[in-house]
């Protein structure tokens, strides 16, 4: 038989809420919260270990209540008025889990130098990243530009923050994402032949000017501050967006999308004269 909670004051309800709300919860337990029937697919795909489903079959979830779950996941059966309270947004399909934290570290990356255009790896690197908002979005835009890898370095924002879990769409797990310090992601980038470009105003080529077919990482700050000067006296090239109206910068959500974009028209543009030359 299903387990049930009907009480607001079940303490299953009480931590779940303090996960959504506590990024040192998240850290102590090793969990995070996924809302949403799609969102916990893309988990699952990803290779995410689920630890507990709370289901609310009053909401509409469409024609499968829930999505396959392993052998042993918790399944608990909520009433409306306890999943208004755990759902942070109206349209979860009833579906909010608990999943058990995975972290990848540096040596994790799939990354080679030795592979050409379009393939070459192309990583995103954020220094001191503090909007899950932005950061959520950045995944998603790398998702959809085939980015091999996200670096968030000195991070101000946990990775499993729900803000930033809602704002990826779930691309947080289909793209391999790695906190790290900027001293540990510069070595590791030279070391695996990765050219860093910096995007900054100061000293700067514009972004279209400069070759990012080969093995590339674009590097990005701070709306508020930019860069810090490591990551400046480490790049081979900085790189800018042209600016031609009155403001000065632009999201770094999309400052971000532009750049990885700009990578992908090139590779695409390096493989289709390779294939016509062949």
């Amino acid at each position: 038989m299903t387990e049930q909670i009907t009480s607001l004051q079940n303490p299953k309800v009480k931590q779940l809420l303090a996960l959504q709300q506590k990024s040192q919860e998240r850290r102590q337990r090793g969990l995070f919260v996924v809302e949403g029937r799609r969102e916990l697919m893309r988990c699952l795909e990803a290779g995410f270990e689920v630890d507990t489903v709370f289901w609310c079959p009053q909401v509409e979830v469409g024609t499968e209540p829930l999505p396959p779950l392993a052998n042993g996941v918790r399944v608990i059966e909520v009433s409306r008025a306890v999943y208004d309270k755990m759902a942070y947004r109206g349209s979860t399909e009833g579906v909010v889990a608990e999943v058990r934290q995975r972290q990848l570290s540096l040596g994790d990356l799939p990354l080679s130098s030795e592979l050409p255009a379009p393939s070459a790896p192309l990583v995103v690197v954020l220094e001191r990243v503090e909007k899950p908002g932005n950061l959520g979005a950045i995944l998603r835009s790398a998702d959809a530009a085939g980015v091999t890898a996200v670096i968030v370095c000195d991070p101000l924002t946990d990775l499993y923050n729900p803000n930033l879990i809602r704002s990826s769409v779930g691309a947080v797990f289909s793209v391999p994402c790695v906190a790290c310090s900027s001293s540990e992601c510069i070595s590791y980038l030279k070391a695996h032949g990765i050219q860093i470009l910096t995007a900054q105003l100061q000293d700067s080529h514009l972004y279209y000017d400069t070759d990012m077919r080969r093995p590339t990482a674009i590097v990005m700050g701070t709306e508020a501050t930019g860069l810090t000067g490591q990551w400046r006296e480490a790049a081979d090239a900085h790189i800018r967006i042209p600016m031609l109206g009155r403001v000065d910068s632009l999201n770094v959500s999309v400052s971000a999308a532009i750049l990885m974009y700009e990578a992908v028209r090139q590779r695409a543009e390096a493989s289709a004269s390779y294939k016509s030359y062949k």
